[in-house]
Parts: C-alpha cells; sequence; structure tokens
C-alpha cells in the first residue's frame, strides 16, 4: 500500500512508521512526505531515506482556498492509496477530502471524541482526566471529528505537564498509528470512503 504522509515538524511518528516498515511489522511504502514549512525536520529524514518531498507553504495572508488547492495537487502526483497526517498542524480542505474520501487518517493526542484541537494533552490535564490516550481516526471536514479507527489509553499522573503527558502519550502514537496503517494494508480495517469505518 502506498502512503504519502503529511508532517509539520520533527517528524516523530513517520520515524515510527519507517522503523515499523523496517522492521517488516507494516506492510506500506512511503512514496512521498509533503510538508507546510520548508524548514520541518520530518523533510530531512525522508530525504536522507531517497522518499520524494514536497513543500506547500501556507504564510501569513496568503489564500487559503489556493493553498488547499496546491496540497491537494502534490499529494495527488504522489498517487497514493492513504494519506496520513503524522504531526500535519493544518485543517484539511475539500480539495484534499474529496480527493481521497474516507482515505485520509490522523493521529491524535487525546481519546477523541474528547479534547479535539491542537491542545489534546493540556485540554485533558485542564479536564482533571485520569485517562488520556491517543486516537488514530479518518479525517473528515470538522477537526477531529471523523470515525474513530483505534485507540491506546495513557494514565495521567498527578505530578504531569502538558509536555510530560505528551511525551508519554507519543510513545503510545508510535506503536499504534503504523499498526493501523498494516492493519489497512492488509484489509483487516476496512475504510469506507462514504460513510464510516467498520
Amino acid at each position: 500500500m502506498d502512503v504519502v504522509v503529511l508532517v509539520s515538524g520533527r517528524g516523530s511518528n513517520l520515524r515510527a512508521i519507517c522503523t515499523a516498515i523496517d522492521a517488516g511489522e507494516c506492510d506500506a511504502t512511503i512514496v512521498g512526505v509533503v510538508s507546510d514549512r520548508k524548514s520541518a525536520g520530518a523533510l530531512e529524514f525522508a530525504a536522507g531515506r531517497g522518499i520524494p518531498t514536497r513543500t506547500v507553504a501556507l504564510r501569513k495572508g496568503d489564500d487559503r482556498d489556493s493553498w488547499n488547492e496546491s496540497l491537494a495537487e502534490e499529494v495527488a502526483a504522489l498517487e497514493p492509496d492513504l494519506v496520513v497526517l503524522a504531526g500535519f498542524m493544518r485543517v484539511l480542505g475539500p480539495p484534499l477530502l474529496q480527493r481521497f474520501p474516507g482515505r485520509i487518517i490522523n493521529v491524535h493526542p487525546a481519546l477523541l471524541p474528547s479534547f479535539p484541537g491542537h491542545n489534546g494533552p493540556q485540554d485533558a490535564l485542564d479536564g482533571g482526566v485520569r485517562i488520556s490516550g491517543c486516537t488514530v481516526h479518518i479525517v473528515d471536514a470538522g477537526v477531529d471529528t471523523g470515525p474513530i479507527l483505534a485507540q491506546a489509553p495513557v494514565p495521567v499522573l498527578t505530578e504531569d505537564t502538558a509536555d510530560t503527558l505528551h511525551a508519554r502519550i507519543q510513545v503510545q502514537e508510535h506503536q499504534l498509528l503504523p499498526r493501523v496503517i498494516h492493519q489497512i494494508a492488509i484489509g483487516a480495517i476496512t475504510l469506507d470512503p462514504l460513510t464510516r469505518a467498520h
């Protein structure tokens, strides 16, 4: 299964996917890595592995619709079977969602539907929950609202800060995301583009 990974930062989840592929635990090939930031460390890592990279930058004042169209074109040119958001910090617009209906997944650092958005670990602390974790879900037009594919729990410790909790959540993300990609690749998880995962 050919996969394109979208990233914004250093790419720890991208590295985890590559590690799983190298170990024969994830039946996928990463055919491209696309970022919204030229400085993303994930791009350098991908290039070092010979993975094609693309940057579709979105600067302040840029036309968001044009950016969404450009992003969709760059991803589609790589012809993926699945698009994986791995620390991609932008909300996708209709062009990409319509090109790959039901074939875009995201990993989120909270147990959805609780604590969507970009502050999952801090929101969990503020909410006083004793268990947080991570979720892999299908991306839809909302913010972290798509059908849930898999989750992993992480206990919240009394001494936790957002950073320490997030670090422990990421350990689980690095196991869960490659596992879900593998399950999609072998047909253990079926993605229904019209309604939901089943």
